[in-house]
């Protein structure tokens, strides 16, 4: 009689973690319940999968298998045939959920060796019905999927990407490591083995070629011995030249591997054919010398492109993994607990030195907070209570309780590096031109090699295996793939640092090619924030008395004046039936008597009111300054005057931007008297004030018909559809979540300095691409008449190929330390105090999602 299998009947395996096998962290505590016993995980994401898998009524899995996996990403494999990856409560770490249907994971791709396999990996998953786009980051290998959920499920999508040949699986920063550091392991074991077996074969092969008295026997047995040593080297170390090949083969495309391939496999198959027939050339010293160099240029290639890929890894490294967590608060009972099982409404403890796991409010505390990472701003902010606070930010002063507000995908944080990725991903017109010509590239090759080989059969067939073989290997089309990306990528890590975030890939180069600047005002070119520049009173009145006065009417309002006017004043007096009339003022009663705030009109109850003071002169001339009337009981008891500053860096800013050859305007809807002063103060020749969201726009579409090409730089929800008019378009970080969700770049901070050193980093970015399409053009055209007319032997040829891209790479590495100076640029020292009424720099990146 048969029963069904028990816990006792499950396989036994060592003290690792129970669902994947690889070693428990000390310390490391995630419980997993299985048959009523507690089995260990190694981490938070096992302990989910493996609760899942038994919830799901599928633990028989554990009962059933024989062995663990062997590696990491087999165990992905398993999980996917079962689609637990389809499931809510495994999506919610890697997954943001846009719509009810509509979904978007962050994923990270193995075995990508060249921009050739990008393309492949966009072109596949775009082609399965319901995708609705992909973009892959080839410095990361980080892969942005959307895709409809009613149509596929993600678990199809992860099996499309093993069917070709790839891994994809979940991306997570620790992981990302692992992968790194077993892709170069694995590199360096190859090649040794490459190295080793070159040297040993061309002792062997030295010999031959310089001896003059060397028998047919000798000359057969070294043969034969370099025959031995080549075949580890072609086996194993070439193996991914042929994996490659094969895979491009069976989707019936072209990629760089198959000349590889093919150049590789000839020469050693042509050399085991001499060498066991005992006549004819052997190029073993060929194969494994273009074999080493080959992989020496890749492993160079890899490392370099981890360090164009740094600054969007060091965005994602900036969460801790722990955090300590004050779970009864206001109890100071403390825990330490991994940021994964934070939740909104913790309360978590952040100490000096500590970093913020995740976007919040400060409800105890009084500290100074670095968002140098996320800002490009090296001054650390003050924060205090009911101050917003951003996961990744550096806790400098004293320590904070801070209650989570977002976590995970939903972090502003999460937001940047979405849009980094976005903007890295797509590429401008120059780089979709030069993928094209990548992309027929090996057929054109290979027609030319059949003809070539042809020729040189009729002319001299001793000579064709090699020349052949010379031709299939110096060519380089990947070169052409990664002059624009390893650019992209560079820059847009060097911006982001600097503190310009690109959200769209086309905003460099049209950045680059910009005549026009234009210009907002309020906000943008100044602070935003009114402020109380003088006070008049009236009739005996004390300067604290009326602004104390004017506070206690405004102490519900939320309006800028209202704020100006509560800053710094007495708040304790209270007012009774307070009335506001929208556009025109406040008024109420005060111990008895009637008060009215506002325009002279409405606080004066007149028609005629009295003129208010002549207007500063020096630091606020004439038109910066607006005025707001105090009356008691219709007779007029103050005058406050109230100003919005120009930023300290924006003459230095602005004068930069002009000395670059851009013509700069300012376009505002403020009144023409404020316009203007602003203009002239800040040296710019071209205005237009008083201008509505629809005047703002034509303005822009006035340059565009005289040929400019015009960059928009914009703050509030007015500027939305002018941002999307112009051809580039850039909005403050403090602005307007409309106006930054229609931009294509994000100022992280307040520094108009950034500006002049965008476009210096766009154009110097547009120039090492040209540079970069230029020598894999001019190599390619020399290198091929020169094999094909038997210039190159095989060797050199591999010399060649590992050179050009590695040059391509190392060019546009050039742009991570690009600096732009700017003279007379303003700058402060100490904290910036920011409060609780600055909002903060890295404004509401949540809701800027990348368009469907």
């Amino acid at each position: 009689m048969s029963s069904s299998p028990t816990l006792t009947d499950a396989p036994v395996f060592s003290d690792g973690c129970f669902h994947c096998g690889l070693p428990v962290p000390e310390g490391a505590h995630y419980p997993i319940q299985f048959e009523g016993q507690t089995k260990e995980a190694c981490c938070r994401g096992c302990q989910a999968v493996a609760q899942t898998i038994i919830d799901s009524g599928q633990g028989a899995y554990y009962l059933h298998r024989t062995a663990l996996p062997a590696t990491p990403q087999q165990a992905e494999a398993e999980l996917a045939q079962l689609g637990l990856y389809d499931l809510p409560e495994i999506q919610e770490s890697f997954v943001r959920t846009e719509t009810e249907n509509i979904r978007e994971a962050a994923l990270i791709l193995e075995n990508i060796v060249c921009a050739a396999c990008i393309w492949l990996n966009e072109r596949h998953i775009s082609a399965l019905p319901g995708v609705l786009s992909v973009e892959i980051n080839y410095a990361t290998r980080r892969a942005r999927v959307r895709w409809d959920n009613s149509r596929i499920q993600l678990s199809a999508i992860l099996k499309a990407v093993s069917d070709i040949g790839y891994i994809a699986h979940p991306f997570d920063p620790g992981r990302s490591d692992d992968i790194h550091r077993r892709e170069r392991n694995t590199a360096i074991k190859r090649l040794a083995i490459a190295g080793l077996g070159m040297m040993q074969v061309m002792m062997y092969a030295l010999p031959t070629y310089t001896a003059t008295d060397m028998t047919d026997d000798i000359r057969l047995l070294m043969s034969w011995a370099s025959l031995i040593l080549t075949i580890p080297v072609v086996v194993y170390s070439a193996w991914p030249f042929f994996l490659g090949a094969w895979r491009d083969l069976r989707r019936r495309m072209l990629g760089m591997d198959v000349p590889v391939a093919l150049g590789v496999g000839t020469a050693f198959v042509a050399s085991v054919y001499s060498t066991f027939s005992g006549h004819g050339e052997v190029y073993y010293d060929s194969v494994t010398m273009f074999v080493f160099l080959l992989l020496t240029g890749r492993f160079l290639e890899m490392n370099a492109r981890r360090r164009a890929g740094a600054a969007v890894e060091e965005l994602v490294k900036l969460i801790p993994a722990a955090t300590t967590r004050l779970p009864h608060w206001p109890s100071r009972d403390e825990e330490q607990v991994p940021v994964a099982r934070l939740t909104v409404g913790d309360h978590v403890l952040v100490r000096p030195g500590e970093t913020l796991p995740a976007d919040g409010v400060v409800v105890e505390g009084d500290s100074a907070v670095s968002e140098a990472m996320l800002t490009g701003e090296s001054l650390p902010v003050s924060k205090s209570r009911d101050a917003k606070v951003v996961g990744g930010s550096l806790n400098q002063a004293s320590p904070l309780v801070v209650r989570v507000d977002r976590l995970g995908a939903d972090t502003r944080l999460a937001s940047i590096v979405r849009l980094l990725d976005r903007a890295q991903s797509e590429k401008p017109r120059i780089g979709q031109l030069a993928d094209r010509a990548a992309a027929w590239f090996v057929g054109v090759l290979l027609v030319i090699t059949v003809l070539v080989g042809l020729a040189w059969y009729a002319i001299d067939p001793s000579k064709v295996l090699w020349i052949v073989v010379s031709i299939l290997v110096v060519t380089c089309p990947c070169a052409l793939g990664l002059a624009t990306p390893a650019a992209l990528t560079t820059a847009t890590g060097r911006l982001t640092r600097l503190g310009l975030l690109t959200t769209r890939g086309h905003a460099l180069e049209t950045l680059a090619r910009a005549t026009d600047l234009v210009f907002d005002k309020t906000g943008t070119l100044t602070h935003g924030r009114l402020s109380v520049r003088r006070v008049v009173p009236l009739g005996g009145h004390s300067d604290a008395e009326v602004r104390a006065l004017a506070a206690a009417l405004e102490a519900g309002s939320e309006h800028p004046i209202a704020r100006a006017l509560r800053d710094g004043s007495d708040t304790s007096i209270r007012a009774s039936d307070v009335r506001n009339t929208p556009g025109r003022g406040v008024e109420g009663s005060i111990d008895g008597r009637s008060y009215r705030l506002g325009s002279p009109h409405f606080a004066a109850r007149s028609e005629t009111p009295p003129q208010a003071p002549a207007s500063g002169s020096g630091e606020h001339p004439e038109g910066h300054e607006s005025w707001v009337a105090l009356a008691a009981d219709n007779e007029l008891i103050a005058w406050f005057a109230l100003a919005d500053t120009p930023r300290a860096d924006a003459p230095a800013a602005l004068a930069a931007l002009q000395r670059q050859g851009l013509r700069v305007h300012l376009v505002s809807g403020d009144a023409e008297a404020a316009v203007r002063a602003t203009a002239l103060q800040l040296g710019i020749d071209e205005w237009h004030a008083g201008a509505l969201p629809e005047d703002k726009l034509a303005y822009v579409k006035t340059l565009q018909q005289q040929g400019r090409i015009v960059a928009m730089v914009g703050d509030g929800i007015n500027d939305a559809p002018v941002l999307a008019g112009a051809q580039v378009s850039i909005a403050m970080g403090e602005g307007a979540d409309v106006a930054q969700a229609a931009a294509d770049m994000v100022m992280l901070g307040s520094r108009l300095a950034t500006l002049s050193e965008g476009v210096a980093l766009a154009r110097k970015t547009q120039q090492i691409i040209r540079q970069n399409l230029g020598w894999a053009l001019g190599y390619n055209l020399i290198a091929i008449p020169a094999a094909a007319l038997g210039h190159v032997t095989p060797w050199i040829a591999g010399i060649g190929m590992s050179a050009s891209s590695l040059l391509v790479v190392l060019n546009a590495l050039r742009l991570s330390d690009f600096k732009q100076p700017i003279s007379g640029q303003g700058s402060g020292a100490g904290i910036q105090d920011s409060g609780n009424e600055r909002p903060l720099a890295a404004a509401n990146f949540e809701n800027l999602t990348p368009d469907p």
